[in-house]
C-alpha cells in the first residue's frame, strides 16, 4: 500500500494564540531570495525590516528570531509583503517548527529562549 504524505497545515503548527484582534500576528515582508515554509523561524533584517530565514551566525539582524511564519511564502524572485508571522504570545508544536539546516544544539536552545522571551512557546504535541 502506498503511503500518502500531506503537507503540514496551520493547525499542525499553531496550538494557541492570543485571541484579541490577531494580537499575536504581524504582517511582514519577506525578502527577495527566500522560499520559506510554514513553521519557518525567521529573523528581521535590521536595515530593511524584511524577514529572512533565521541565521544564528548572521550579523544583519536575522541572528535574532523575530517569530515563526504561519504560512509558506515563496519570495525567490520578488519580495512578498503578505507574510504572516506569529510574533508574540502563542504556542506551536515542535514537530512543525522548521530550523535552518545545520543549526547547532546551542544555537537552537538560544533561539528557543529568545522566542520564549517574546511569549512564543514551543511544545511537544501529538
Amino acid at each position: 500500500m502506498t503511503a500518502l504524505n500531506e503537507p503540514l497545515k496551520l493547525g499542525d503548527l499553531l496550538k494557541y494564540e492570543e485571541d484579541c484582534l490577531n494580537y499575536s500576528r504581524d504582517q511582514v515582508t519577506v525578502a527577495i531570495g527566500e522560499n520559506l515554509e510554514l513553521g519557518a523561524v525567521v529573523g528581521r533584517v535590521a536595515s530593511s525590516g524584511k524577514v529572512k530565514r533565521f541565521d544564528p551566525t548572521a550579523t544583519d539582524g536575522t541572528e535574532v528570531p523575530a517569530g515563526i511564519l504561519l504560512g509558506a511564502i515563496d519570495a525567490s524572485l520578488i519580495e512578498r509583503d503578505n507574510g504572516l508571522l506569529l510574533a508574540r504570545h502563542g504556542i506551536v508544536a515542535t514537530h512543525a517548527v522548521t530550523w535552518p539546516v545545520g543549526i547547532t544544539t546551542a544555537h537552537k536552545a538560544a533561539a528557543i529562549a529568545a522566542l520564549e522571551a517574546r511569549g512564543i512557546l514551543i511544545r511537544q504535541s501529538a
